[in-house]
């Protein structure tokens, strides 16, 4: 994302250190009495996102609610869709509502760009998983958005392949790292699986499973702990890894990549619950030879994954029918019917747990037909999903990762020196906006 300009960076920051300024203008009396005055009537609210399909179940809703109408926009997705938020809130002009991933909730809030809703949705919160609803949440009490779609990581593996050389599925890191080890010495023009430096969410959900929190609050303060014991770990052993030439070093989603996949050359992968989408056009001749299992673990005794990808419905502080927009966003990621509809016409993975398994995710995934208990294992795995504590600044961080680690994967050097860059870099531009960080 083109780096953002902060606006009002003292009432920003004390709003996402948890103080009241902001919420105390949304919540007002006031406040209240207007919106609920502007909902009594017949409302238009315009719902910006990327997600395909979001019309057809946007129809539903205005089916049976003749008084609150929704039009859905497509917009780009990711930084871009970012960057246009914030342009659009400066001038005033932001829709009513907008799908925002997680990592970029704290850049919309300090932009003054999303109203704080937690009056609003705050008997939906036991419909999701703890560690999701937790990155919706900024401050003691606020909250920002409602979760809509999720990306639990797992491990991916050629079933035939670990058969053919004699491989156990590792439950734990360390037996990952010996599994890739063993292949390697079987067949070494195989992989176990790849390091890829162009993809900083995956090392972010790795880090969460680890117990990492990136970014945190002391006192009126931002705390960068990207260079924690957690993510240090991980580092070091995917940095392990590569340095030895047990795994590959080439980043995912090219040509390269997807010949690996199709030929055998790579037997696994780890990935998030919407991976069976991506093998279907990367490796299509390998239908029918995977399976799918839970990330291997640190603690076998206290199960983890993180996240890679998903995201949220937000209501905007523009939008003159906050009630009304956070009930539709409330509906829209809770409600039977519209959670079917998401997952049938948009092809998400819901966050609410209820719809993780049975209805439109009773039957596995074609290409994972041999395993027909995959949605209820994957809802036991997104149970375990572990906080993320995200910052102002992801932007910065992830285009850091992707520089320093490229640079480390490429030379085959560790990742020790990649992260404390990432670190620093991440500091200095917190700085550089404005924003008190602590040492």
């Amino acid at each position: 994302m083109p780096h953002a300009t902060y606006r009002g960076l003292a009432t920003a920051t004390a709003v996402l250190l948890g103080a009241t300024a902001l919420a105390a203008c949304g919540s007002s009396d006031s406040a209240d009495k207007a919106d609920a005055a502007a909902d009594s009537g017949p409302v238009a609210l315009t719902y910006w996102a990327w997600a395909p399909n979001l019309d057809k179940v946007a129809e539903l809703w205005n089916r049976k609610n003749p008084n609150i109408k929704v039009t859905v926009q497509k917009q780009a997705s990711g930084d871009d869709l970012v960057t246009k938020i914030i342009t659009a809130a400066k001038a005033h002009q932001a829709p009513d509502l907008v799908q925002a991933e997680y990592q970029a909730l704290p850049t919309l809030v300090s932009n003054d760009a999303l109203a704080d809703i937690s009056k609003e949705v705050a008997g939906a919160k036991d419909a999701f998983a703890p560690g999701l609803w937790q990155q919706t949440t900024l401050g003691s009490d606020a909250v920002y958005a409602v979760p809509q779609d999720s990306g639990p990581l797992m491990f991916f593996y050629r079933t035939d392949m670990f058969q053919q050389y004699g491989l156990t599925v590792p439950t734990t890191w360390e037996e990952f790292g010996a599994t890739a080890r063993a292949l390697k010495a079987k067949a070494p023009d195989k992989a176990l699986t790849t390091f890829s430096s162009n993809d900083p969410g995956l090392f972010a959900g790795l880090a969460q499973q680890a117990g990492a929190q990136w970014w945190t609050t002391e006192g009126q303060k931002w705390k960068v702990g990207i260079e924690d014991a957690a993510t240090k770990k991980v580092a070091d052993f995917w940095g392990g890894l590569v340095e030895d030439g047990a795994i590959d070093n080439q980043p995912m989603y090219t040509p390269a990549w997807n010949k690996a996949l199709n030929t055998g050359e790579q037997i696994g992968w780890v990935s998030a619950v919407w991976a069976p989408g991506v093998l279907t056009t990367a490796a299509p001749e390998t239908k029918g030879k995977w399976g799918m299992a839970p990330l291997p673990q640190w603690d076998a005794s206290k199960p983890a994954t993180g996240s890679w990808g998903g995201s949220t419905t937000a209501v905007t502080t523009d939008s003159k029918h906050k009630a009304a927009a956070a009930k539709f966003a409330t509906w829209l990621n809770t409600d039977p019917e519209a959670l079917a509809a998401l997952v049938k016409e948009s092809g998400i993975y819901p966050a609410a747990t209820a719809a993780q398994t049975g209805g439109a995710l009773a039957k596995a995934p074609d290409f994972f037909a041999d395993q027909p208990d995959f949605y209820t294992k994957a809802a036991e795995i997104a149970k375990t999903t572990a906080p993320a504590a995200w910052g102002p600044n992801v932007n910065v961080a992830y285009t850091s990762f992707k520089d320093e680690f490229g640079k480390a994967a490429k030379a085959k050097s560790g990742f020790g020196a990649a992260l404390t860059a990432m670190q620093g870099g991440t500091v200095s531009d917190l700085k550089k906006q404005g924003f008190e960080v602590a040492q």
